[in-house]
Order: structure tokens, then sequence, then C-alpha cells
């Protein structure tokens, strides 16, 4: 007698589950629509850290992860500057993209499998291939990492970092004391007062943290890498059009340095008889009419911001403070000996 009722409540209730995740996915593809309504992008960022994410005296932002923020604005609005920058610390990062207060984030984050399935997260790319490190006063004369037995080491909290730190001295039978927190800029204070004998981080962070040290050659980052850290922008997952906006701008930034455009010539390789450089810059096909975007997307960003070579050397490489040379490392083109690849625009 009750049989037809339960299967009308089961039929109910998977009809309201159904209407759910449709609403839920309904939402979650408005991304794009959100911000063009609002007239700029939220892009997250990390606590000011020089070549990467540098907040100057008057409020200004500028770094490698802040060209990837001003690189999708220019794709959307012709404009870099629409851009609202939200610096938080490491461990509310991902809650901040998540619930939708960012748009996209981008600040040296990890790739990872459990934040990729698990964290309603979606990895676009990776744009700096890192690996963790340490750094020490070279008063120390310390020279190896396998000479850190019993060391104090100052690690930020909720991070891959802080993960890796325990399994490398696990793996070698070594005991270290941590001192942690989830302020970075706490961190290295702690370490030039002598609160701890190492600072871990990824490589490229030590080297940007290092440059602005009262002395920096007072300091020596330790030759091993201890991890594979590769970074780069994340949007919430289920809205796959912005995920590929995010995605084909970084591809396409990475496209132009092997292709040689840059923002000096752009507009006069617009009538390059090139077949590739036509598609990345819409003189052919229309690779932006499937993410919501005029066809010369590419131009905007390479006009504003540039090809991933010029973001790279403007704002970490050889002849910047931060100094990480670039020639013989993965994140050389695939051409040169590096690992940089970008996907065909066809």
């Amino acid at each position: 007698m009750q049989m037809p009722n339960i299967r009308k409540t089961a039929a109910l209730l998977a009809f309201a589950a159904a209407t759910m995740g449709l609403s839920m996915e309904a939402s979650a593809q408005a991304t794009l629509a959100q911000v063009k309504a609002r007239g700029s992008l939220n892009c997250q960022v990390g606590l000011p850290t020089p070549g990467f994410y540098a907040l100057a005296s008057d409020g200004t932002w500028s770094g490698m992860d802040v060209d990837m923020c001003r690189g999708v604005a220019a794709a959307i609005f012709d404009d870099p500057k629409k851009v609202q920058y939200q610096s938080v610390t490491s461990a509310v990062r991902f809650t901040s993209l998540a619930n939708g207060e960012s748009d996209m984030l981008s600040r040296t984050t990890t790739w990872t499998a459990v934040r990729d399935t698990q964290l309603g997260l979606e990895f676009a790319g990776v744009n700096f291939y890192d690996g963790q490190g340490f750094v020490v006063p070279k008063s120390s004369n310390i020279k190896s990492a396998k000479e850190l037995n019993g060391a104090t080491v100052c690690v930020l909290t909720g991070t891959t970092t802080e993960l890796n730190l325990a399994d490398y001295f696990r793996a070698n039978n070594m005991t270290f004391k941590p001192v942690t927190n989830e302020n970075v800029n706490v961190l290295v204070e702690t370490y030039l007062g002598g609160g701890c004998d190492a600072y871990t981080n990824d490589k490229s962070g030590l080297a940007a943290r290092r440059s602005a040290f009262p002395k920096p050659d007072d300091h020596i980052i330790l030759p091993e890498t201890i991890s594979k850290e590769p970074l780069g922008p994340v949007v919430r997952h289920g809205d796959n059009n912005w995920g590929d906006i995010v995605r084909w701008v970084l591809f396409g930034m990475i496209e132009a340095e092997e292709l040689g455009v840059t923002s000096a010539n752009v507009t006069e390789m617009l009538k390059s008889s090139n077949p590739n450089i036509k598609r990345l810059l819409g003189v052919e096909g229309n690779v932006g009419e499937g993410m919501g975007l005029p066809k010369d997307f590419m131009v905007r960003v390479l006009k504003h911001v540039g090809n991933y070579a010029e973001v790279y050397e403007r704002h970490v490489g050889a002849k910047t403070p931060v100094n990480i040379p670039r020639d013989g490392s993965l994140n050389a083109l695939w051409t040169k000996g590096g690992i940089l690849y970008p996907m065909p625009f066809r």
C-alpha cells in the first residue's frame, strides 16, 4: 500500500537533487558573466613577495603571478588594470576561492592530487616549475640539508611545504623542530631574528625573500631540492569555460614566446604569413569564440602584458634582485631544454 508513496518520494528527491545540481552548475558557469557585470576581476595573490606579487608604496601590485591576473583582465576587458587584488594567507586561500570571494588564484600554488580532486578546485596549468629547499645563514657553515639534523626550521603552515619538510626528515632518519605560522612575513622575521636555524619554502620563494633581506649575501640557499612544486593559477571546479579562459591565456603567453611575438612587435605580427601566428592572434580562426572572448584576445594580452619570457625576465630573471636564471632550467621552453610546452592554438 505504501510502495507508490515511497516511489513518489524517491522520484521527488531525485528530481530535487538533479535540480540542485543543475542550479549549482549554472551558478558555476556564470563566472565570466559575473566578472563582466562587476567590471573587474577578483584575483587572489599572496602576502607581498618580491618577484611574484610585490606591493609598492602607492598600492600597486606587480610580479610574475600578478601578470597572470593582468593577462586575464586584458583578455576580457582590453585593460589589465581592471583587477581587484586580494592578498590572503596560505591557510585561507582555497576557502576564499571556493566560496566565490575570488574569481581565480594566482600565487605560487602547488598542483597536487588532493587539491585538484577534493577541494572543489581546478588547476589551469603550470606557470613555474619549482622545488622546495632551505635557506640558512652563511655564518652557520652548513653546506647541505643533510646537516640539518636536530635543527629548528621555520615553515609556513597549511602548505605542501610543511608536509614535504616532515617527509624529508623522516626519509633521512633526521629530526627537526618546526616553527610554524600562516603568515610568511612573521616566519621571515623569526628566521632573521635567529628564531630558527633554517627557513624552508619553494626555492623561488627563498630567492624572492632573500632578495629583500637586509644583507642577502649573508644567507645561502642549500643545493638540495626536496620536492616537485608545479605552480600555477587555480579556479573553482565546475566552470569549464572560466577554466579555459585562464588556461589559454597562460598557454598563449608561452606560445607567443615560442613564436617570437612580443609586446613590442605584436601589431606588426598581425601581418605575418606564419599560420601559427595568425591563429594565435586571431587573424585566422576564432579560438576566443568558444570561451566568450573576442578572436583577438591574445593581442590584448600580449599588448598589455607581454609573452612569458617578458614576464619572467621582468620580475624574476637574472637581471632582477630575485635573480632566478632561466637558461637551462625547467622553466625554459621545451625547444630550449626546458619543459614549458604550450598546447597548440588550432
